[in-house]
């Protein structure tokens, strides 16, 4: 009998037991879903009151500066409701000013590839980045517009690949590929070229310069929703190269390039 008052008792108090640990269980649940569920509430409230808020956020875009154009991509992780660390990648190509694409013709007909008289190299720029996005005034609603700061430096790599083009060898009549050298400078200048080589060429003689360089910018997001970025950014920024930069011929050839710019942005937030 006593076995039997003692089992009894053994099983009652692991019914019990089980069902606390359920009602915990179902309680600790119940926690999370309530907790949950004030956070999106949050969330929506703030996007209705036009407050940027996020953990980190991921942007792609395209900029059109006053001497190229290129391609970016941003990520950010925020650190206070004014201030996101940033970094970014962009890869831009540079034109000198005194570029003129122009085209061969007898007078009546073109042929040959369009070519830029005197250029001796592409240039393009890789940057890597640190920096700040500094809120300067939210949305105020959710059709309203955030400004904020931006502002990011560091090491920008100088690619120059040699420029191409089509010529015709006096000696034989026949075309070829040649980039500018003092051998044939006279052929590279002169009157017998047919157009550019295209963009194939060049690619495996690409040479690296490292400077450093500095940009600072305001940004617009009008993006309708807290996930999703999208905005302007105009601002300016400036490269300072170990070497100077040897793009046209017959040019001053510079080692520090300043320019503005305008980018287009697109991403989302999380």
């Amino acid at each position: 009998m006593k076995k039997l008052s003692l089992s009894l008792l053994l099983v009652f108090a692991l019914t019990a037991l089980n069902a606390q640990d359920s009602t915990n269980r179902r309680s600790s649940g119940t926690d999370k879903k309530e907790a949950r569920r004030q956070r999106v509430s949050a969330m929506i409230r703030q996007a209705e009151e036009g407050v940027l808020v996020y953990h980190k956020q991921s942007i792609f875009g395209a900029q059109a500066r006053t001497n190229g154009y290129g391609l970016f991509y941003e990520m950010g992780r925020m650190k206070t409701n004014r201030k996101t660390n940033i970094y970014r990648l962009d890869f831009t190509e540079i034109k000198h000013q005194k570029e003129n694409k122009v085209q061969t013709s007898n007078g009546f007909i073109f042929f040959g590839n369009p070519y830029i008289y005197g250029k001796v190299n592409n240039f393009y720029q890789l940057t890597l980045a640190f920096g700040q996005q500094h809120m300067l005034g939210q949305k105020g609603n959710k059709n309203g517009v955030a400004i904020s700061a931006v502002y990011n430096g560091g090491l920008a790599l100088g690619l120059l690949r040699p420029y191409y083009l089509e010529v015709i060898d006096p000696l034989n009549g026949q075309s070829k590929d040649i980039k500018y050298s003092q051998a044939d400078s006279a052929l590279f200048l002169g009157s017998s070229i047919v157009g550019s080589s295209g963009i194939g060429k060049g690619w495996n003689e690409m040479k690296v310069k490292p400077g450093l360089f500095a940009k600072t910018a305001l940004r617009f997001d009008y993006g309708r929703f807290n996930e999703s970025v999208q905005a302007l950014e105009i601002g300016i920024s400036g490269e300072f190269y170990s070497e100077k930069i040897p793009i046209m011929v017959r040019q001053k050839d510079s080692r520090f390039f300043f320019q503005g710019y305008v980018a287009i942005l697109f991403g989302r937030r999380k």
